[in-house]
């Protein structure tokens, strides 16, 4: 018994043995051909593919030897063997379209089509052999023959399988746009469960239409489609999809409303766009969104995350508005008050309760008001540690507002301590370093903001390294500071609302140190208190002093920066926007604003970008 194993075993060692060996054999040979191939010696090559072929039967092998004879004007020889595969492979119907192309390229064009419809009409409902026939067609670019053969498979393999991705990529090949989203269509109508293939497919093909034809097309369709059948909601979602793409908010509002009604949802889907309209700083149809489903009532599922999400909206647009009023100011705290009396305080309402504590303290110099607010929020125990640290930094800023720093020191104290290698405790030390800053102590600031740079939180240490950047530069150029001195405090005077005050410490330092680079910061800082008031003229003309009166400042690119988003987001001048963006991109290649820039500048000229490619700032432009 011993012996057998023993025989069995050598045996199978002597099969590995043989098998490697010619493995490696083939290996060998197709190298060299190859080699010999890419050598352009043909002739040597074509004998070893051909000797390939003959022992593997591998279809490669054959179209590189084809490509020898080709290269070698040998046509006849070429037709010879196509022939005679054909013969001997009668259910491979690929030899056909070898040997049409030989006829094309010899000019033999009735040969060539006869050979290529033969193919077609021996076609049998078999899926391998309908796709094998067919990428021998697209070996070759003849996209229509491509086409008749998964045209005929669709008859013939019924309702089995219909060839609407592979139709649709024929179609996108030669930008067919409205045939290649009719086989999408045609396939949802059947199978909704394909929306997400067909979303990345016909989003792949947005991103790859040069022309911009595509989604008016696809926009056509789909609208015809659902006034044809109301009732197939899968083309109003995919509607929605493509509107969202646009990042055309409207539309997708109008058509979510429709959808949400039809179908008497519980609001979700009008959620998920007021968030991504917010997300994209759409306020307006974020705004709409939100009331939308809190006009549903309070017994909808959603009604206090809506009526929070109206409020929060409302406060970032109406803060961020440069030029807003003191009577919107009062009517937002009125209604953020309201809001918060309707929905209590707890957890969920917590962004309320610090933007009504932000309204009342910095906007509107109801200290007291707001300090007593946040007080009792921490006292009601209601809210988490990281809620209980927000209030605290925001009561030290009200008493940084106030003009109390060693009181604001104690509250941002409390919050680093607390929570020392977290991004909330990294703010806390950030807020204490430029406080230290705004009262002159520049070096020990510049340590903190130095030990910040390394911060895991992106925005704070990019915030760290600029101020500490732009410390160490004035202290560098003036060794008395006296420029950097009267420049924190006026920045100081702009937090506490003193704008007037600023700009008289601000035309003090440009007309004592007009040469000093610290009054290119001047001019950018007197354009931002001016674009805050909504004087957009007045605005550009101090930051373009920044920018071509001190090229060599730190500043001037973050000056243009502003110029353009001007005309980007308000003067609407999207020429000069595409110009002031350019210059960022052609003259300060080293700024963290050229990728940005070149964002804008590209979506100003028309182009699709992807949402995975999207690039957002930290903050607002202005």
């Amino acid at each position: 018994m011993k012996l057998i194993f023993v025989k069995i075993f050598i045996n199978i060692i002597f099969l590995l043995f043989v098998l490697t060996s010619y493995s490696q054999d083939i290996n060998e040979k197709n190298q060299l051909a190859l080699q010999y191939f890419n050598n352009k010696e043909y002739e040597k090559a074509e004998s070893i593919f051909l000797d390939l072929y003959n022992s593997q039967k591998n279809k490669t092998y054959f179209a590189y030897y084809l490509r020898c004879l080709k290269e070698q004007n040998k046509f006849e020889e070429a037709e010879k063997i196509i022939k005679k595969e054909i013969r001997k492979n009668e259910n491979n119907l690929t030899y056909y379209v070898d040997l049409g192309y030989f006829y094309k390229i010899q000019d033999k064009i009735s040969d060539s089509e006869d050979s290529y419809s033969n193919a077609i009409k021996l076609l049998q409902p078999n899926n391998n052999q309908i796709t094998n026939l067919a990428n021998a067609f697209l070996t070759y670019g003849e996209f229509n023959y491509a086409e008749q053969t998964y045209l005929k498979g669709r008859k013939l393999l019924k309702d089995v399988y219909g060839f609407n991705f592979e139709l649709a990529n024929i179609y996108q090949a030669q930008h067919l746009w409205a045939q290649m989203i009719n086989e999408y269509l045609d396939l949802l109508d059947l199978h909704e469960s394909y929306i997400q293939t067909v979303q990345n497919r016909l989003q792949n093909s947005v991103y790859t239409d040069k022309e911009n034809n595509l989604t008016e097309v696809l926009k056509t369709q789909l609208i015809k489609r659902i006034q044809k059948e109301p009732d197939k909601t899968i083309f109003s979602e995919l509607l929605i999809w493509l509107y969202l793409q646009e990042r055309k908010y409207e539309g997708a509002y109008i058509q979510s409303i429709a959808l949400d009604k039809r179908l008497k949802e519980d609001g979700s889907r009008i959620m998920e766009l007021a968030r991504q309209a917010a997300d994209n700083k759409n306020y307006d149809v974020a705004l709409k969104s939100y009331k939308y489903v809190s006009d549903k009532g309070n017994e909808n599922a959603w009604f206090n995350d809506a009526t929070s999400g109206y409020m929060s909206v409302l406060y970032t647009k109406i803060t961020e508005k440069p030029g807003v009023q003191y009577n919107e100011i009062v009517e937002l705290e009125n209604q953020l008050q309201n809001t918060l009396n309707e929905l209590g305080t707890k957890k969920t309402t917590f962004n309320l309760i610090k933007a009504l504590a932000n309204i009342k303290a910095l906007y509107l110099n109801k200290t007291e008001e707001s300090t007593t607010l946040l007080e009792n929020t921490i006292k009601a125990n209601l809210l988490s540690p990281l809620q209980v640290a927000e209030c605290k930094l925001l009561l030290g800023d009200i008493l940084l507002y106030n003009s109390d720093p060693w009181g604001a020191t104690v509250y941002y104290a409390q919050v680093e301590k607390a929570f020392d290698n977290e991004p909330i405790g990294h703010e806390a030390k950030f807020k204490k370093a430029k406080l230290a800053y705004y009262t002159g102590d520049f070096l020990w600031a510049q340590a903190q903001l130095d030990v910040l740079k390394a911060s895991t939180s992106k925005l704070i240490a990019n915030d760290a390294f600029s101020l500490s950047l732009f410390i160490s530069s004035n202290l560098t150029t003036d060794s008395t500071s006296v420029p950097l001195r009267m420049y924190s405090k006026s920045e100081l005077l702009i937090y506490q609302k003193k704008d007037s005050e600023a700009i008289s410490v601000i035309d003090s330092i440009i007309t004592k140190y007009k040469t000093n680079e610290i009054s290119a910061n001047c001019y950018y800082t007197k354009g931002e208190i001016l674009l805050k008031k909504g004087n957009y003229t007045g605005a550009v003309l101090l930051f373009d002093s920044a920018a071509t009166n001190y090229t060599y400042s730190l500043i001037a690119d973050n000056a243009i920066f502003q110029i353009a988003s001007i005309y980007d987001y308000y003067i609407i001048d999207k020429a000069k926007a595409m110009e002031y963006y350019q210059k960022i991109i052609n003259n300060y290649s080293n700024s963290t604003l050229v990728n940005f820039s070149r964002q804008r500048f590209r979506i100003l000229r028309g182009d699709k970008i992807p949402d995975e490619e999207m690039i957002y700032l930290d903050s607002q432009p202005f």
